[in-house]
């Protein structure tokens, strides 16, 4: 099968990179009309209406004790962290949620050992601590050259990491029966109607006031379908066909895509942003090699 060729598996990779590279960038298109609110229900109401005709295929799947933990990977791990990212990048660049996003193993293990009995190891608290001291790092010097200011803004996207440290653990723990695919598409079978309820409550007025709204949806639509519900799917496959370490490489990647396309945007990036950035990846790199059985779920 082509995906057990390594060079199939770089590709895709790549592929992941930079869909979850660009997904920062997309937020901040889709913003230009839309409010946060309605910016995030939009991504999540598009990634479950393509993911429908799966969601319904995998219903014989669904078990009554899976309800629970479904619903948790769903909101915890989709839903919330979609609007607190909108929220974010109001204030922050993209390239910034890009660099905060490598949060998210940081966290995993974090979540793990408090509420899933994960063993700590020596290197993997020198890691915590990397990965910690480049987010205040980057939080502090959000807005400048140097230390000094505090963008508390850049404390949604945190959030939204360790958010997506709790989906994960839950994953592990209480739905490894079930595949990738399933995981996802019957989680998104119960946001999708929310968001779309919630969705239908808000103002459309001042979106339609702007004569470029179709283009911004455009940009939403495409961060639903390609970097949500696409994306996930290759993940999971990449996964089942690889390893979760193989895959977790994309980690270190997604930043470069986001910064790239932050600095196109006239975004401002500094060499302190990279110095922090770098102890982060040091830092995940580190946590890495004694959790390797971590999934990281992305952007």
């Amino acid at each position: 099968m082509i995906w057990e060729k390594r060079w199939f598996q770089f590709a895709i990779l790549m592929v992941l990179a930079f869909i979850w590279g660009s997904s920062f960038i997309l937020m901040k298109i889709g913003l230009k009309s839309f409010s946060p609110e309605q910016s995030g229900a939009l991504r999540i109401l598009f990634a479950s209406l393509v993911l429908l005709p799966i969601s319904l295929k995998q219903m014989k799947k669904l078990q009554q004790k899976d309800m629970k933990s479904l619903l948790v990977v769903g909101f915890i791990g989709s839903f919330f962290p979609a609007f607190l990212f909108m929220k974010a990048e109001t204030r922050i660049d993209s390239s910034m949620a890009g660099m905060l996003n490598s949060l998210t193993p940081v966290f995993t293990l974090i979540v793990g050992f408090l509420f899933h009995k994960t063993a700590f190891r020596w290197l993997q608290v020198v890691g915590l601590s990397l990965g910690l001291a480049g987010a205040i790092g980057l939080i502090l010097a959000a807005d400048g050259y140097h230390f000094g200011t505090f963008n508390d803004y850049a404390l949604f996207i945190v959030l939204a990491t360790v958010f997506y440290a709790f989906s994960i653990n839950r994953i592990k723990t209480y739905l490894q029966h079930l595949t990738g695919v399933q995981v996802t598409s019957l989680s998104f079978l119960f946001i999708g109607p929310v968001a779309l309820i919630y969705l239908l409550t808000t103002n459309f007025t001042p979106v339609l006031a702007n004569p470029q709204w179709p283009f911004h949806l455009l940009a939403l639509a495409t961060l639903g379908i390609l970097g949500t519900a696409l994306a996930m799917l290759l993940m999971n496959s990449l996964i089942r066909h690889s390893s979760a370490v193989t895959a977790a490489s994309v980690t270190y990647v997604i930043p470069i895509f986001a910064i790239a396309w932050g600095l196109l945007y006239n975004e401002k990036v500094t060499i302190l942003h990279l110095v922090c950035m770098a102890f982060i990846l040091a830092g995940v790199y580190l946590i890495n090699r004694k959790a390797k059985n971590y999934l990281l779920k992305l952007g």
